[in-house]
């Protein structure tokens, strides 16, 4: 029986495509106020199984379940808006859920854009919009935050902040988060839980155990533990809003 604090259990996922398994037996439980980060190479199976977490697509084999009354929120890797369409940060985040201008305002402020609530989309940089389809799962306070690669197209700096800023929001909501990304020597500092998958689980534990494990080692190389000798990031001080922001001049299309 799951516990009082899971709030997504998957059990032995199986996906196969094209005669091709991209997942293998592959069981995560996400609990209440924890972030779980899955690392891996390109192709090892991690959106796939963020899908199937959602329910976006089925699993093969295997179950998934997910708490009673849980509420959704999910930050795509990829989101296109036609350039045509003419749409502000405020209508963008409410096109899937109700809310007034003062709950908008809210949640834009919870992740630091309160002044784009009038703003075209696509006149954002790409720091920017990241943290715009951030406060969109944020707008109806999910009791389970699922993000695939949040923090692409943004520096080392801006990373630091936005990993920075997913903690406070696990800390204020007391969410579970389950998390997607590339950056391994970022996520370790705001992980409980990083699961290495390469079409299986290689290896999982907590931060300051895995970067230590052969199985690791073996799949991401030695090369990057010197990376992750930087992964505890303490603030002394504020990024300010575009602070870190790769590509400020890339506008939103």
């Amino acid at each position: 029986m799951p516990d009082h604090a899971d709030l997504l259990r998957l059990r032995n996922i199986v996906f196969v495509r094209n005669r091709r398994v991209i997942l293998d037996d592959v069981s995560v439980t996400l609990r209440q106020n924890e972030i779980v980060t899955l690392i891996g190479p390109n192709g090892a199976g991690k959106s796939t199984l963020l899908k199937i977490a959602l329910g976006l697509i089925p699993a093969d084999q295997g179950t998934v379940w997910r708490k009673p009354g849980v509420r959704l929120g999910y930050v795509p890797q990829k989101l296109s808006i036609m350039p045509t369409l003419p749409l502000t940060v405020a209508r963008f985040v409410t096109l899937s859920v109700k809310a007034n201008r003062a709950q908008i305002l809210a949640t834009l402020e919870q992740t630091g854009i309160a002044y784009l609530i009038d703003a075209s989309v696509h006149t954002l940089s790409g720091g920017e919009w990241q943290r715009v389809l951030l406060a969109r799962a944020l707008l109806p306070r999910p009791s389970l935050l699922l993000l695939d690669e949040p923090a692409q197209g943004l520096d080392v700096n801006g990373q630091n902040a936005f990993y920075d800023l997913l903690g406070h929001i696990r800390d204020t909501l007391r969410c579970g988060i389950l998390l997607v990304s590339h950056d391994l020597h970022l996520v370790m500092a705001s992980s409980n839980l990083v699961i290495c998958l390469q079409h299986h689980i290689c290896c999982s534990g907590k931060p300051e155990a895995l970067q230590r494990d052969p199985a690791y080692l073996a799949l991401f190389g030695a090369h990057n533990v010197q990376h992750l000798a930087a992964y505890h990031h303490h603030h002394d001080h504020e990024h300010g809003l575009h602070d870190g922001y790769a590509h400020q001049d890339t506008k939103h299309e």
